[in-house]
């Protein structure tokens, strides 16, 4: 951690008080540990590419905007979880693995971001709707509302909301983690296939 302070020559007290300053910054609070999502795995390809699609990156409430594990409580009180953290924002960290996801799928022609410059047949446009860790009935839920939009009339071509629940046996940072990202696989598996299908 770097703090610029004035040379002890000009301010001979403020060089102590500068270092104890950092000192005291440098020292306070663990830090949380960084916590990643997984990608669907590669698998052969089967039948010829079909089309393009740009991924957009997801949209939620302000929660979801962060890169903080999040509990829900029983009577919908939402809190961050201490101790770990996403490796990027949530929305950010989704669509990446959400891109890879289909890539590895190997059944599109090509899978991109909104400003790639690539044309595209299809929009995939997702929400988050939930995806955090319900402390009462110690679930990690992930719940997804996805919208396949036909990129030359902007026109809804399928809408579908896809959800997981998968059980965790305490409220902490790594347990939640992995919990969320075994639900956020299997949200990943079934938005594939549906893509996959044509929507």
């Amino acid at each position: 951690m770097l703090l610029k302070v004035p040379s002890p020559r000009h301010a001979p007290g403020l060089l102590a008080v500068g270092l104890a300053l950092v000192l005291g910054a440098c020292g306070s609070g663990a830090v949380p540990t960084t916590f990643d999502l997984t990608a669907l795995p590669g698998a052969a390809r089967s039948g010829a590419a079909r089309r393009s699609i740009v991924v957009a990156e997801p949209v939620g409430l302000q929660p979801f905007e962060a890169d903080r594990i999040i509990v829900r409580e029983p009577g919908g009180a939402v809190s961050y979880l201490g101790g770990g953290q996403w490796a990027d924002r949530l929305p950010r960290l989704v669509q990446t693995r959400l891109i890879q996801s289909l890539e590895n799928a190997n059944r599109l022609k090509s899978v991109s971001r909104p400003g790639d410059k690539v044309a595209a047949d299809t929009v995939l446009i997702t929400e988050l709707r939930s995806f955090d860790i319900h402390a009462g009935t110690r679930e990690a839920v992930v719940d997804l509302s996805a919208k396949l939009i036909q990129e030359s009339t902007g026109t809804v071509v399928a809408a579908k909301v896809f959800q997981a629940r998968v059980p965790v046996a305490e409220v902490n940072a790594g347990v939640a983690a992995n919990g969320l990202d075994r639900a956020l696989s299997l949200v990943l598996a079934d938005l594939v296939r549906w893509i996959n299908a044509g929507g």
